[in-house]
């Protein structure tokens, strides 16, 4: 699993020109999944996101978690996260899973992060067409990929 982490002041994604998700203060995950990964895979990647420290504490410096700074997660499914770009000028998705092995993985995401996190997450709709808003805080992005745990 390969995520694109965003600390955001607020972020929302929109499906059909209506809002699907929407938090203030929080991060705004782009999430890619392939047929290697697993349910190990998504425990770690939840466990790293909700513990990991990057927003400010009292000091201004980052040593704070989104599950004790009390924000909110909006997690987005991105198949491109996955693209290969070794040969020639289209990218190659072949890696992405398709929906048949991602939805329930993505559906076992959102459970864990909820569970992780200690409240409910919003998200997008699993491949649509989505039009996502954000404001970064800091800026601060974070790429995390399960399989090359950096």
């Amino acid at each position: 699993m390969r995520a694109v982490i965003q600390r955001v002041s607020e972020a929302s994604v929109t499906t059909e020109g209506k809002i699907t998700g929407i938090i203030k203060k929080g991060l705004l995950v782009l999430l890619g999944i392939t047929d290697a990964d697993s349910t190990e895979d998504l425990e770690w990647l939840s466990a790293k996101m909700v513990n990991m420290r990057i927003f400010n504490d009292e000091e201004g410096v980052m040593n704070v978690s989104i599950k004790d700074a009390g924000g909110d997660i909006l997690l987005v499914s991105q198949f491109t996260l996955h693209a290969s770009t070794k040969k020639g000028n289209r990218p190659s998705y072949s890696r992405a899973s398709k929906g048949d092995f991602a939805i329930p993985l993505y559906e076992k995401t959102i459970a864990q992060l909820e569970q992780d996190l200690g409240k409910k997450i919003q998200t997008g709709v699993f491949g649509a067409d989505m039009k996502v808003a954000l404001i970064n805080d800091g800026p601060v992005t974070i790429i995390i990929d399960s399989k090359n745990k950096e």
